[in-house]
């Protein structure tokens, strides 16, 4: 560096950063495309979501990213529990449906696909590649969202299931 010369700072890189570009780099980075749903007294909601991931194994722990305006969020929080269905190829229509993306109302939500409970009552989707019974053990709040630590008390999975992936703005799946 020069002398006279200011260095850059991480602030200077950030200040450049505008919203539509973060997201368009992050529409690069396919996930698979889970639905995060929640019961509290009876009230259900949910919502599709591809900010999930494993933080460990023993004990089973997994994360959710929920933004906080969503309508999902309250029950989320209040029910201290939710579950994360991986959806399968064939489940695009309700990934559809848990994004907002197909018109129906949010209480229709849970019209599409078979419903069950296991341990904490969390809203589990049959047919799902695999479904996550968490209970919350930890809140972080960051920026505009949640995120639900969750310590998982019951799994099912298939073998032959095939994930349904988002990137690139589109819904996908594997190659054979």
């Amino acid at each position: 560096m020069a002398t006279g010369e200011a260095a850059t700072t991480a602030s200077d890189f950030i200040s450049r950063i505008t919203a539509d570009g973060y997201k368009a780099g992050m529409r690069q980075l396919a996930a698979s495309v889970n639905v995060v749903a929640a019961d509290f007294n009876g009230a259900r909601d949910g919502l599709t979501a591809t900010a999930a991931c494993s933080i460990a194994a023993e004990p089973p722990q997994l994360l959710v990213s929920v933004n906080s305006a969503s309508g999902a969020h309250t029950i989320i929080r209040k029910a201290g529990a939710f579950s994360l269905n991986i959806l399968a190829r064939d489940q695009e229509d309700i990934a559809k449906r848990f994004a907002g993306m197909d018109g129906a109302e949010r209480s229709e939500r849970f019209d599409l696909g078979t419903w069950e409970t296991m341990v904490t009552g969390a809203p589990l989707l049959s047919g799902a590649v695999a479904n996550f019974d968490c209970e919350i053990e930890q809140m972080v709040t960051a920026a505009t969202h949640t995120i639900f630590i969750g310590l998982v008390v019951a799994v099912t999975s298939r073998e032959d299931g095939r994930p349904l992936l988002y990137g690139d703005g589109k819904f996908t799946g594997l190659a054979d």
